[in-house]
């Protein structure tokens, strides 16, 4: 059995672990979901760091929703640079997923892009675990999470 671990922050404004999980659970079994939760985004790479270290997951999906200022900015980076360098100390994946506060200005907007993004990356973390042949059919593609698929770029004739 695999297990997929979910690092989350109380900083975000959505749960999008709990998106991530119903997504996770509606599209197959053979896993287990372990969850860890951290105040912040820049504590995520120790989250999945344990998640892989503790608690023996196969992949992490890291979740996070930085703010509006330039400083939550510079922060996501700095996690995001601590995400990779945990993915590659391990040799495993991490699925980031982080949605800014800044991408939209109604409330509404916002917490369905959260849960979108979220649904979307906790399916890609499914194919990378149990379907890589999915994600390989779809290379090239322009998929987006959270927002519309930008599409293939196509030449001119």
């Amino acid at each position: 059995m695999k297990r997929i671990g979910i690092a989350d922050t109380t900083f975000a404004r959505v749960d999008m672990a709990r998106a991530a999980t119903r997504a996770l659970q509606a599209r197959g079994t053979g896993f287990r979901i372990v969850r860890r939760t951290v105040p912040g985004i820049k504590d995520l790479p120790v989250a999945c760091r344990q998640l892989f270290v503790e608690d023996g997951v196969d992949l992490c999906l890291a979740l996070g929703m930085p703010g509006r200022a330039e400083y939550d900015r510079t922060c996501a980076h700095e996690a995001s640079l601590g995400l990779l360098f945990t993915g590659v100390l391990e040799a495993k994946p991490i699925v980031e997923c982080f949605v800014f506060e800044s991408e939209a200005d109604d409330p509404r907007t916002l917490e369905t892009l959260a849960r979108r993004r979220a649904e979307e990356h906790a399916l890609n973390a499914y194919a990378l675990l149990f379907r890589p042949q999915e994600l390989a059919r779809h290379g090239g593609e322009g998929l987006r999470q959270g927002f519309p698929d930008a599409g293939p770029v196509r030449r001119a004739r």
